[in-house]
């Protein structure tokens, strides 16, 4: 009977994503990391937590125990202090304590670059650390890849939020160099698939999709994709040091890990040889194909968020204009009220239409006819039903995504937008009876759509809160004449 899968780095983006995967697998899966506290929903019977640091090789051993493979996923590249020192010292720890427990194989994910080439002291450390693995175990496979692309990855989320807030971009030297990049479902194929490969000696495995472009070809096809209009206008100058700051004021980056990241993108990235391609059974996706995935797949994560742990317990959100989940802006709130889930529920489910939005509905009716105005359909079309809500149904300017009775209804608004926007509402019971939460949810397009959000977010702290408010009213009224 095979192992436990040991696996380092299950709260980054990459473990994190291939956490599940091999709990398909059907064997025992040992997370590994300093805080267990954070991976305390993925425990149950095929999955178990251990605390320990690969910086501290006597906090691995018990770690080890019963592990056949072994994920190293781990590196220092947010660290302010020698992360190079301290990826040698942690791959070294890693690798003697997996050798010393009779661990078969270390799978480790590096990065892609030519060792003869002068490399970044951050693609200079990945391989560095494949080689400490290597030096310390028997069975290393160690794949290497460049700019991953999936919602959530550093560099997608950088090329992301350049695309998006900035129509003239000044491009250093850096974005015009060779990458082969690679989608995160068809990295994780590559990883999941090194659990059954025969293994006789360490190997090495370059791996990325079959197109060669520059982040600025990257950040070119993105913008196609989200039908925005950029231009990049070439520098020769701009250094890895002014690109991490510029980074850090348009991006989500950390100015540190900018700067590592830039440094990383003087060297190209490409595949040397097809060993990967000829060993294992996985066809990697083209960019465009990738990015279409990753804008796909984020619509399905966003979906399936509980707003309940994703915000604050209170409802309201800590900084003025929202909270940003990837693409996207939110403004959630939430309400208690003493009553059953079912009656909480029932004026949400009546909506819209001649009941109208439960506050200023003077301003609905304003913004619908905005919306006529510029050739939208404005709220004339009302709904289908008083009292029943389905997948589907027509509402207003709003069409229903999603229905659950007496739990959610979304709503994908099909008024003219510089973006996409979605109105849910979530009704789950609580100790003191129903928590009401309502939430708004915009996905801007460029500038224009950000401009859009901030300048309407007043009157949403205003016209949302009264709508909460008086839905909860809705239902406890109800209720008392029930009663």
């Amino acid at each position: 009977m095979a192992g436990a899968i040991l696996l380092t780095g299950a709260t980054g983006y990459v473990g994190g994503r291939l956490l599940p995967l091999l709990q398909q697998s059907g064997r025992h899966v040992r997370c590994l990391t300093r805080r267990p506290e954070a991976l305390s929903d993925w425990a149950g019977p095929t999955t178990s937590i251990v605390k320990g640091d690969v910086l501290d090789q006597a906090s691995l051993g018990e770690a080890f125990a019963g592990v056949d493979t072994a994920y190293y996923l781990v590196h220092s590249l947010g660290e302010q202090t020698d992360f190079e020192k301290q990826d040698r010292i942690a791959a070294e720890n890693f690798a003697k304590s997996a050798a010393a427990a009779g661990v078969q194989r270390i799978v480790y994910l590096g990065g892609l670059g030519n060792p003869d080439h002068k490399l970044s002291k951050h693609l200079r450390s990945r391989q560095e650390t494949g080689d400490v693995l290597r030096m310390h175990h028997p069975h290393v496979i160690e794949f290497r890849a460049s700019i991953v692309i999936g919602s959530g990855s550093l560099s997608f989320e950088m090329i992301r939020a350049l695309v998006e807030r900035l129509p003239t971009m000044v491009c250093p030297k850096w974005v015009s160099v060779k990458a082969q990049p690679i989608a995160i479902e068809d990295l994780l194929a590559y990883l999941v698939a090194a659990l059954d490969l025969p293994i006789q000696h360490s190997q090495v495995y370059e791996i990325g999709g079959p197109d060669q472009l520059s982040y600025g070809e990257l950040m070119r096809e993105y913008a196609k994709q989200r039908g925005l209009r950029r231009w990049l206008v070439p520098i020769p100058f701009l250094t890895p040091y002014l690109s991490s700051l510029w980074l850090g004021l348009v991006t989500p980056l950390y100015a540190r890990v900018g700067r590592k990241l830039v440094e990383s993108l003087r060297n190209p990235t490409l595949l040397s040889n097809n060993l990967a391609s000829r060993t294992f059974d996985v066809v990697p996706r083209t960019v465009p194909e990738a990015i279409q995935r990753a804008l796909v797949h984020e619509d399905h994560e966003f979906a399936e968020t509980r707003w309940s742990d994703a915000l604050s317990a209170g409802g309201e959100l800590p900084q003025w204009g929202g909270a940003r989940f990837g693409s996207r802006l939110v403004d959630s709130r939430t309400l208690e009220v003493p009553i059953p889930a079912e009656q909480a529920f029932a004026p949400i489910r009546r909506i819209g239409g001649k009941q109208g939005w439960y506050y200023a509905n003077w301003l609905w009716s304003l913004r619908g006819f905005l919306d006529l105005l510029v050739g939208g359909i404005g709220v004339r079309r009302g709904r289908r039903n008083p009292e029943q809500l389905r997948t589907g149904d027509v509402l207003d300017f709003w069409r229903v995504e999603a229905y659950e009775p007496a739990h959610l209804v979304r709503l994908s608004a099909e008024m003219k937008l510089p973006g996409r926007a979605w109105l849910e509402f979530e009704v789950t019971p609580s100790p003191a009876g129903s928590q009401i939460r309502q939430t708004a949810i915009f996905d801007p397009v460029g500038l224009t759509g950000l401009a859009y959000w901030y300048s309407v977010y007043p009157l949403h702290q205003f016209v949302f809160a009264g709508m909460l408010r008086n839905i909860a009213r809705a239902a406890t009224q109800r209720d008392e004449t029930n009663d």
